[in-house]
């Protein structure tokens, strides 16, 4: 089979296609023919440190595809269309996949729609909902709101926190994409002070939530945008990872929550249980088209470099998508 695997550790130069032994299936497991894959920030820092969660040379931790296989013990039928992580090995013709983990696809999805679901949208869940404790009428801030992440968190805030929803992004053509998603209050940090910003849109009280994937050049702005006893996830560290002067009075005299998390190093029985709930709370309202999968580009998978230097460049809203065929 067809399998994208990287040379040696670098840029998106080193990516390369690769014929690859089919993947077999153990008890409990699915051998998935994909159809398509997604492009994720974790492929791109496994790219390039070379190092991964997981030991599969292929990269990739979502996909959307048919069931060609079933181990013994898995519930799924051979031929159902589904979607979900996988413990790398996405960005190939077939990956395997805990049972667990697999997701009916709703009719009115394409495959490539689909592939932009399972990685973004559990983060967003768990980030919002299991870590934040995200409650109705509060109000949030979700950082890169034209991410694949922040375009999920959006519509979850909206469709099952009832929240109110402030996004920072660095166009307006995101932030008016973001609007159109539900955000309420959308700020260019490009062209605003986004903590100035916060504080009048929240009578300067700052927001009971932040999901904020920069990390240090925004730490400072943070702090004055939160409320006291306000939750913050942190979720990446675009902005640098390592903070000047941080003094940890800030964090005690405001009595904030902050927590750090990554969904892909999370257990199996983590995975299973975040993709249960998720799964059905979600389901009717993408059936519905209430929550909708945002894919910004699909490239074909011998077009992967582009694919990586697409998302490194920051020019994509929503998921990038890898197509087998």
């Amino acid at each position: 089979m067809k399998a994208i695997t990287v040379k040696q550790p670098g840029g998106a130069e080193q990516l390369q296609v690769v014929e690859h032994e089919k993947p077999t299936t153990k008890d409990g497991e699915l051998l998935i023919k994909v159809e398509a894959a997604a492009v994720n920030r974790t492929d791109i820092v496994t790219r390039q440190n070379g190092s991964s969660y997981m030991k599969n040379p292929i990269l990739g931790v979502e996909v959307a595809g048919v069931v060609a296989e079933a181990g013994a013990g898995a519930k799924t039928a051979v031929g159902t269309r589904v979607m979900g992580l996988v413990h790398g090995g996405g960005y190939a013709e077939y990956a395997v996949m805990p049972d667990e983990w697999a997701m009916k696809i709703p009719e009115n999805l394409s495959f490539e729609e689909a592939a932009a679901i399972p990685e973004v949208f559990l983060t967003a869940y768990q980030t919002l909902f299991w870590i934040g404790q995200l409650r109705p009428d509060e109000t949030v801030l979700i950082h890169a709101g034209g991410s694949g992440v922040g375009t999920a968190a959006i519509q979850l805030a909206k469709q099952i926190g009832q929240a109110n929803v402030i996004t920072t992004a660095g166009s307006k053509e995101k932030l008016d994409f973001c609007r159109s998603l539900g955000a309420d209050i959308g700020i260019n940090y490009k062209e605003q002070i986004f903590d100035e910003e916060v504080l009048k849109a929240t009578n300067d009280q700052g927001v009971d939530l932040i999901l904020d994937f920069i990390g240090a050049s925004y730490w400072n702005k943070n702090l004055t945008s939160i409320k006291v006893d306000g939750r913050w996830v942190l979720i990446g560290v675009l902005g640098g990872a390592e903070i000047e002067g941080f003094n940890l009075m800030d964090v005690i005299g405001k009595r904030i929550q902050l927590t750090g998390t990554l969904l892909t190093p999370r257990s199996d029985e983590y995975k299973s249980a975040l993709t249960k709930e998720f799964y059905s709370k979600t389901l009717e309202l993408f059936t519905d088209n209430k929550l909708k999968p945002i894919v910004d580009h699909v490239f074909p998978l011998d077009q992967v470099q582009q694919a990586h230097e697409h998302m490194e460049n920051n020019k994509n809203i929503g998921k990038i998508i890898l197509k087998m065929n």
